[in-house]
């Protein structure tokens, strides 16, 4: 897409419940050099931050099971959804959130994490970018017993699973996740129990 191929350009709040839901109107330039009138709802809830948590010695990661409204009216019978430690960045730092979500939802006070890329997870209606992260923890980083923050209604179960078990789920359709397949693909990829 080249520069000055949108103009026009007027939004419409439509919702300021949960997070931000507005109708965008514009003119978009299309190849053949006509201008074309569109309109695309966008929901914003800002920007999150994801980690693998991994244990090299013992081959294990450490992920968490939590219900899911969404998946649940979309025909996921429990609608509970095994996934990766996340969260809102809410004006944080990447790094700074992921580790504060970390103590939060598992219970692991960690130091180091190490960026592994930045992806839009539904680029045609949500604005949000997910920062995504790998991090090591071991017995003695463990400061809680975890299940997410105090008055966020998480009820967040922390599970810890042999790599190669969770790898077995992702195959098998129990982990769908988007943002935990990613990283565990990311691990099997990089090889990050053998470094």
């Amino acid at each position: 897409m080249k520069n000055g191929s949108i103009k026009n350009i007027r939004q419409e709040l439509l919702s300021d419940n949960w997070y931000v839901l507005k109708k965008y109107t514009y003119e978009y330039l299309k190849e053949d050099g006509q201008w074309e009138t569109q309109s695309r709802e966008v929901y914003d809830r800002g920007n999150g931050a994801a980690i693998l948590l991994y244990n090299k010695a013992r081959r294990t990661v450490i992920l968490t099971r939590q219900f899911r409204m969404p998946t649940y009216v979309n025909g996921n019978k429990d609608g509970m959804m095994i996934e990766v430690c996340a969260g809102l960045l809410d004006m944080d730092d990447a790094a700074d959130c992921i580790r504060r979500e970390v103590e939060e939802e598992t219970g692991y006070r960690i130091d180091k994490v190490k960026p592994v890329l930045e992806t839009y997870m539904s680029p045609g209606s949500v604005s949000e970018i997910l920062y995504l992260f790998t991090g090591e923890y071991n017995s003695q980083m463990k400061t809680g017993e975890g299940g997410g923050a105090a008055g966020e209604t998480e009820n967040i179960e922390v599970l810890e699973y042999p790599f190669d078990t969770a790898m077995k789920m992702l195959a098998s359709g129990e982990i769908r996740d988007a943002k935990t397949i990613i990283l565990l693909q990311y691990a099997a990829l990089h090889a990050i129990f053998d470094k």
